[in-house]
């Protein structure tokens, strides 16, 4: 593997795990949104990843073979969860139903923090592989002089 796959293979890991840390984030924000645009309480966003082959030109995929393990990964979409809302008894609120109790999500804000966790370090992974990548780029270059 070249030292543009192994780039490219990074920055993938790093674009979707953006996207993760976007829906993560989301999630914390509405964990107590009981009305939203299309109605009913904020569903829980969740990544879906793909992986395809670190290939971008016609030569690449000639020469590809080699290669063919190299995967990049990707978010293919974010999807809303469908897990129950969590229903409290709040006769008070504005949104509370005729029984009086008001649907919340179903978010656990424990498991968005571990999973916020997760992503932070996968993110910080991906940083060092690239300039680990970097770095053997740079000496490379010093053993041509």
């Amino acid at each position: 593997m070249d030292l543009l796959s192994s780039l490219r293979i990074s920055s993938s890991g790093l674009s979707a795990n953006r996207k993760r840390m976007g829906a993560i984030s989301s999630n914390i924000a509405n964990a107590q949104t009981t009305r939203t645009a299309e109605g009913g309480p904020y569903r829980r966003k969740e990544v879906v990843y793909g992986a395809e082959p670190v290939r971008e030109s016609f030569s690449e995929v000639l020469e590809g073979e080699l290669d063919a393990m190299a995967k990049s990964v990707h978010a293919t979409e974010v999807i809303s969860t469908n897990r129950p809302p969590v229903l409290k008894y709040e006769p008070n609120h504005p949104d509370a139903n005729e029984q009086g109790y008001v649907a919340y999500p179903n978010i656990n804000v424990m498991e968005e923090m571990a999973n916020m966790i997760s992503t932070s370090r996968s993110y910080e992974a991906n940083v060092n592989a690239m300039n680990t990548t970097k770095g053997m780029a740079l000496k490379a270059l010093e053993i041509g002089r």
